[in-house]
């Protein structure tokens, strides 16, 4: 990983370059996530499209937001983010896949199992960089954007219950 610039914010470079590297996987997945949720907006089919297709959108807008603001925590520790598909793809926790149908409990089943492994790297993460990387305040940066996933999740979780 090349440094961008000099940055000189009481963070050595070894831990800020070991910060970036994690940020650049999240970055990735939340990508790769970005591309799935737009996936299941556009190709959505059934009885509840239109609630569907607006919800996923809703999605999609929140994690929009998660990739900008990833790639920017990463040029302010003065690294440069990824920017490629293909390199997305190799960094990422997550796999390219696509559901076998095409209603919104399979998309959205997809969907929450990728926001599971998301919010299970971030937590794992958070420590790792308050305490072994002297960064406070990415683990402050990640813990809201864990906090975002664990509410999409539930979001999903709790459409997907069905009663007997």
């Amino acid at each position: 990983m090349e440094i961008a610039q000099q940055t000189e914010i009481g963070i050595t470079k070894d831990n800020r370059r070991a910060v970036a590297q994690m940020l650049q996987h999240l970055l990735a997945d939340e990508f790769v996530l970005y591309t799935k949720t737009r996936n299941a907006h556009w190709n959505v089919e059934g009885i509840d499209f239109h609630t569907k297709h607006v919800f996923f959108e809703e999605e999609y807008g929140k994690l929009e937001t998660f990739i900008d603001e990833v790639a920017e925590r990463i040029r302010m520790l003065g690294f440069y983010a990824p920017g490629t598909m293909a390199k997305f793809l190799e960094l990422s926790h997550l796999e390219e896949t696509e559901p076998k149908q095409t209603n919104s409990s399979s998309f959205m089943q997809l969907l929450l199992n990728d926001h599971d492994t998301v919010i299970k790297f971030i937590r794992k993460s958070i420590g790792e960089n308050a305490e072994a990387h002297n960064d406070e305040g990415t683990a402050d940066f990640i813990t809201g954007i864990l906090q975002a996933h664990e509410q999409m999740a539930w979001m999903l979780r709790a459409s997907l219950k069905e009663f007997k």
